[in-house]
């Protein structure tokens, strides 16, 4: 059995280092540096390292046969709409109890340290609710658009997917992410922290196509947005930005929208705080002034140093975050491993982004991963090699139109610490020399 065992080593072995010669010279040098593969000719670090061979006949590592091998598995449409792998159950959208009175007003966390690329799942994408979620019959759902237009029309499902449609890659963050922590640390977890924040591609009719179908009339300058919910959640819009790129969205990531995403119609405004893209629409009125509703006065406004209140701050201004490592994703080895992350920017495209490991002293550019999409999740990645002592990690983003993120220090002395909302300093987690990463505020 040794024997056996020695010789598929070897022979696994011989494998790699023949699919690492095709690889360009720094490739090369990275793989064999990564500590998969050593000049002996046994692979270690793996999942064979140091199992013993009494040890390794029980398990289902090669060169075993696991027992799902042996066995014929569910047929085809056992799962009519597909689910996930139970062994991924713990990969939910996850809410605080203590943030909200209850829960029909309340907000539910994206898991960012589980997901990779930049398309969050339907299942994931972060929701917040005013006054619950509403069941909406689509049918019987109708889109009035009205006002200051010469045409008011009244739309239902069927009429609305007759227009042109397009599809769009944009995030969505509400304007509240991270915004428990502006007088200090409180929260040891990416997901509560940052959760806030989901990306998809959105299908639906520009909303343009529809106000030219209705005519504006010359004094039309807002937009005032209502939803079908219980709380009417309802934000005032200029004309210039609805006219831009906004759309009426029925579909997200290719299927209808979720039920908590605004089923069956919602507003998706690229790039502004997210309470703006009202979900469950189902009134756009055209006006010639802001409407100054609740959820523009009372609530998302951001409170200044002298305690003023600064209306319409609509922009998500750029932010970036490590995903990983982080409180959830803790090191377990020293050595080389790939620090990664997720940037965005309501103004446009990420333009590059930099990490450092020792709190901000020196800072590397790490890489974009493509797709780099204006108003979208950005991903990024910075190898490093950790030598098992304690670590400052940080990153901080910089937009096409020059916008670099501020330092917790910055930001606290331009707006002060009044507000919840728009926090987009830059993050610190602390690895600690056991591998364990703790959410920290440097001064």
């Amino acid at each position: 059995m040794l024997g056996k065992l020695r010789r598929l080593n070897q022979d696994a072995s011989k494998i790699a280092l023949e699919e690492s010669e095709r690889l360009p010279s720094e490739e090369r040098r990275r793989f064999l540096r990564s500590g998969l593969f050593t000049a002996g000719g046994a692979m270690v670090g793996g999942a064979l390292a140091g199992i013993a061979p009494k040890a390794l006949a029980s398990t289902q590592y090669p060169p075993e046969i696991p027992p799902w091998t042996r066995s014929l598995g569910p047929g085809v449409v056992t799962d009519p709409y597909g689910v996930p792998s139970p062994f991924e159950k713990d990969v939910i959208r996850r809410n605080v109890p203590w943030l909200t009175a209850d829960k029909v007003s309340s907000i539910s966390f994206t898991p960012l340290q589980h997901l990779k690329g930049i398309i969050t799942p339907n299942g994931l994408f972060f929701e917040r609710h005013h006054a619950g979620r509403p069941e909406i019959d689509p049918q019987q759902h109708r889109l009035m658009i009205h006002g200051l237009v010469d045409r008011p029309i009244i739309l239902s499902m069927e009429d609305l997917q007759r227009f042109p449609s397009v599809s769009q890659i944009n995030f969505i963050e509400c304007p509240a992410n991270g915004g428990m922590e502006w007088r200090g640390a409180q929260l040891n977890s990416l997901q509560f922290l940052h959760g806030m924040v989901s990306c998809a591609e959105w299908t639906g009719v520009r909303l343009s196509t529809l106000l030219q179908e209705v005519g504006i009339k010359p004094e039309g300058k807002w937009l005032l947005a209502e939803g079908a919910d219980g709380a009417a959640m309802t934000r005032s819009i200029p004309l210039e930005k609805a006219l831009d790129d906004v759309i009426v969205a029925y579909a997200q990531n290719g299927e209808a929208l979720r039920r908590e995403q605004g089923y069956p119609i919602r507003l998706v405004v690229p790039g502004w705080e997210g309470n703006t893209h009202v979900k469950w629409l189902r009134r756009l009125e055209v006006g010639d002034k802001p409407w100054m509703q609740r959820e523009e006065t009372s609530k998302y406004t951001d409170l200044m140093p002298d305690g003023t209140a600064h209306g319409f701050t609509w922009v998500m201004e750029a932010k970036s975050v490590i995903t990983s490592p982080c409180p959830e994703m803790p090191l377990t080895n020293k050595g080389v491993c790939q620090i990664e992350g997720l940037a965005w920017s309501g103004r446009g495209k990420v333009k590059a982004v930099d990490v450092s490991v020792d709190g901000g002293q020196n800072w590397q550019q790490a890489q974009l991963r493509e797709p780099v999409m204006s108003k979208s999740l950005t991903r990024f990645s910075l190898e490093w090699k950790w030598d098992g002592n304690p670590a400052l990690l940080q990153s901080r983003v910089i937009d096409e139109t020059g916008y670099v993120q501020p330092t917790l220090a910055q930001l606290k002395q331009a707006r002060g610490t009044n507000s919840i909302y728009h926090k987009n300093a830059i993050q610190t987690w602390k690895v600690n020399g056991d591998g364990s990463v703790v959410n920290v505020q440097l001064s």
